[in-house]
């Protein structure tokens, strides 16, 4: 500690220099007006950037960039700030499907993303590219299967609904008592995840109860890996990362108690599969990638990927999805009238309501509100926007729900219709329109389409057809909740609900 202390004592002179220079030339520039952007990209002004207007619109990033790419006649702007690399925003579907397909091999995730979140996910499937991303995905590709998913809705959904979940609601029920259904939802989709890839489940759903400590370190761990891809200057994390200061610190004691955790399971597994001395492969990701003989890091990082990916997503996106649909009480009763009966994988298959409902709520409030590729060379997207080799090509997911470009005037109304085929046909059921992954790219879209899209549908589809055949949520805080765009969206401050059984007033 001492030696770094002294370099940033030798660093201070020069900074005391060329700190008041620059001050010097950004105050002139800006009482000049001396802009560099064009009329939809934020304010720019020489070597400092956009920096001025992102510190002023730094606590509402989302709605700002939404605005700045409504006014762009291409729906795309370019933002270049002090500390940040060249940034390319995107809501334009044909750019979408450029980066994500059309010229997929130029725009990886890109060495500035994976050392973002090396430390965390490490050389998991959703941190590389290339060959080791190509291998990762042709293994986890047959735990998506429709055999696997029909064995994940009998075997883990029915059980930790059934005998967790529920049992939980209906005591709250009892003891009318508020409840932060974002958390409890958390907890539950944590159990799910970790049911699918170690085997096990990990935390009490049972409110009063401290969420479990490797939860918790997953928490951290994502927490701070999502604020280092958001500092203003990139270098920051950096140097607090060096210094083992801050934020930094508990990153560091957080990712070194998730992956004590799950090495310790590996080498548990291990043991197990040694002492029955048998060849039987049992349902969980982690006993198929050890009997498919990886190294025990590989599969460590993968599990800790898997977790990280199925854990949050879809919780927030049912968190989001219970608020509006308390706005909405025909619709709800619609929902329950449907989902009638549902108790299988073919019949989860068939809720098309649910479904329609489960996209207009996501399209509105994603589970990932951005995502971002770094530019291997120079290119030229389709609607003209020059790349430049290293820049940040980003595409935005929250922005495009917001598009009337894509969805018309009324884009800011929740109306599960838009998603509907007309005329439905002659058996009466709602057929939904295909709509193009590259306007909807929740789930992204291309060769990295989201290996658990449909898991993840049918997972929604049962925690909310389940609950709402049984209860009812009265809102009770916050009224106007603010969207937190980690790296996966979380409800600020959580949403609070009374719980209530279904035919009784709440």
């Amino acid at each position: 500690m001492g030696g770094a202390f002294m370099i940033l004592l030798e660093l201070l002179p020069l900074s005391l220099i060329f700190l008041p220079i620059l001050f010097y030339i950004t105050l002139a520039a800006f009482w000049r007006g001396d802009k560099i952007s064009g009329p939809a990209s934020p304010a720019t002004y020489p070597l400092i950037g956009c920096l001025i207007s992102f510190y002023r619109n730094k606590h509402r990033l989302l709605d700002w960039y939404t605005e700045l790419l409504a006014q762009s006649p291409t729906n795309t702007i370019v933002v270049q700030r002090l500390g940040a690399r060249r940034t390319i925003v995107t809501a334009n579907p044909q750019n979408v499907e450029y980066m994500l397909k059309t010229n997929f091999n130029n725009f990886p995730k890109g060495k500035p993303f994976t050392e973002i979140l090396g430390d965390f996910l490490g050389q998991g499937i959703f941190n590389v590219d290339g060959e080791p991303w190509l291998t990762q995905r042709r293994l986890a590709s047959h735990e998506f299967s429709t055999k696997s998913l029909r064995e994940f809705v009998m075997h883990t959904l029915e059980k930790e609904v059934c005998e967790r979940l529920v049992p939980v609601l209906e005591a709250l029920c009892g003891e009318n008592k508020v409840v932060d259904l974002q958390e409890l939802l958390g907890r539950f989709s944590f159990n799910v995840i970790c049911r699918f890839t170690l085997g096990t489940n990990r935390c009490c759903l049972d409110p009063s109860v401290p969420t479990c400590p490797l939860a918790r370190a997953f928490d951290v761990a994502a927490e701070v890996s999502a604020k280092r891809g958001a500092a203003p200057l990139f270098m920051m994390w950096r140097v607090k990362r060096w210094l083992g200061a801050g934020s930094e610190r508990l990153l560091k004691n957080a990712v070194g108690e998730v992956q004590t955790h799950v090495m310790r399971m590996i080498q548990e597994r291990k043991k197990q599969k040694g002492e029955r001395n048998d060849d039987d492969v049992e349902d969980d990701l982690l006993s198929r990638l050890i009997c498919a003989g990886h190294e025990e890091e590989i599969i460590r990082d993968m599990v800790i990927s898997f977790i990280m990916a199925g854990r949050d997503t879809t919780s927030a996106a049912v968190t989001w999805f219970f608020w509006v649909l308390s706005h909405y009480s025909h619709l709800e009763e619609k929902i329950v009238e449907e989902a009638k009966g549902v108790l299988d994988y073919e019949s989860l298959k068939n809720l098309s309501f649910l479904k329609a409902c489960l996209c207009e709520s996501m399209r509105l409030y994603p589970p990932v509100a951005w995502d971002s590729k770094h530019a291997t060379d120079d290119d030229l997207l389709p609607d003209g926007t020059v790349v430049k080799a290293g820049d940040r090509v980003t595409y935005f997911p929250y922005g495009m729900g917001r598009m009337e470009d894509l969805w018309g005037k009324d884009w800011f109304q929740f109306r599960p219709d838009r998603w509907f085929v007309e005329p439905r046909n002659i058996e009466g059921i709602i057929m939904l329109n295909d709509v193009s992954p590259f306007s909807f790219p929740i789930f992204q879209a291309g060769p990295r389409v989201c290996l658990g899209k449909e898991m993840a549908f049918i997972q929604m589809k049962y925690v909310v057809a389940s609950i709402l055949s049984r209860f009812t949520f009265r809102i009770v805080g916050p009224e106007k909740p603010i969207f937190v765009p980690l790296l996966t969206a979380h409800m600020a401050g959580g949403l609070r609900v009374l719980v209530c059984k279904r035919g009784k007033k709440s």
